[in-house]
C-alpha cells in the first residue's frame, strides 16, 4: 500500500504574533490552512478546516472504500467545513469575517488528488523536474492568466496578496478535483504563502533536492527567517 513519508514544521515567524496556519499530516492525507480575520480568527478558521478534515478522512481514506467514493467524499470535506465555518459565525458573531485556505493532497493507490482553495500550495518534484501543482486563487494569477501583468510586476503589485476564493461558510463553492499519477520517490510540498511570499520556485526547489524530508522542511523555515519571515510559514 502507498503511503505518504511526511516530515512537516509550523513556525510563527519574525513579524505574527500568533499562528494561523493549521495543519494535517498522515499516511494518506496532508493538508495545509492558513486562517485570516482579527482577533484569533484566523487560528480559528484554519484549525476548523483541518479538524473536519481530519474527521472526514476517516472515511474517504479507509483502504476498503473505492477511489470514486473516496474522491466524492474527499471533495465533499469542503463543503462540510464551509458548513462548520457557517456555524461557528452563527453562534460567535465576533468571528465574522474569518476565513481560510486549504490546499490538501489525499493518496489513493498510485494516484494523487488535491484539493484546493486560496493561495497556499502544493507543489511536486519529480526527477529535476518542480512544479506548481495547485493555482492561486489571487488577483494576481488572474491578471497572469489574462496576460494583464507579467511575472516581474508581481512583487510589487498593490493587489499581490488579494484572494479571490478562500473558505468563509458562505457557500458558492465550484472546485476542479484534479487527480496527478503518483510515482515512487516523486516529492511534494505543500506549504503556507509565508514560504512562497518570500522564497522563489527556483529557491524553494535547491533547498529541497538532494535532502531527506526533515532537512528539506528546516532548511526551508530556516530560509524564510533568513529572509525576514513577515508570516506564518508551515511545510509539509
Amino acid at each position: 500500500m502507498s503511503y505518504f513519508a511526511t516530515s512537516a514544521r509550523s513556525a510563527v515567524g519574525l513579524v505574527r504574533s500568533g499562528n494561523e496556519d493549521s495543519a494535517l499530516t498522515s499516511a494518506r492525507v496532508v493538508a495545509v490552512a492558513d486562517g485570516m480575520g482579527g482577533h484569533a480568527a484566523g487560528e480559528i478558521a484554519s484549525k476548523i478546516a483541518i479538524a473536519t478534515l481530519a474527521e472526514s478522512a476517516q472515511i474517504f481514506a479507509k483502504p476498503e472504500v473505492d477511489y470514486e467514493s473516496a474522491d466524492d467524499l474527499f471533495l465533499n470535506s469542503i463543503y462540510a467545513i464551509d458548513d462548520a465555518l457557517r456555524n461557528s459565525v452563527s453562534d460567535n458573531p465576533e468571528l465574522g469575517g474569518m476565513g481560510t485556505t486549504l490546499t490538501s493532497l489525499f493518496l489513493h493507490d498510485n494516484k494523487v488528488t488535491l484539493l484546493h482553495i486560496g493561495d497556499s500550495r502544493a507543489y511536486r518534484l519529480r526527477g529535476n523536474s518542480f512544479e506548481q501543482l495547485s493555482v492561486d486563487h489571487t488577483v494576481i494569477q488572474e491578471l497572469l492568466n489574462q496576460g494583464a501583468i507579467s511575472e516581474s510586476e508581481i512583487s510589487t503589485h498593490p493587489q499581490r496578496s488579494v484572494l479571490t476564493q478562500v473558505l468563509m461558510g458562505e457557500g458558492n463553492l465550484e472546485l476542479p478535483l484534479p487527480i496527478f499519477e503518483g510515482k515512487i520517490k516523486d516529492r511534494y510540498l505543500v506549504c503556507s504563502d509565508g514560504l512562497t511570499g518570500v522564497l522563489s520556485d527556483k529557491e524553494i526547489k535547491s533547498l529541497i533536492k538532494g535532502k531527506d524530508s526533515a532537512a528539506a522542511v528546516d532548511a526551508l523555515i530556516d530560509a524564510t527567517y533568513i529572509n525576514g519571515a513577515p508570516d506564518n510559514v508551515t511545510v509539509i
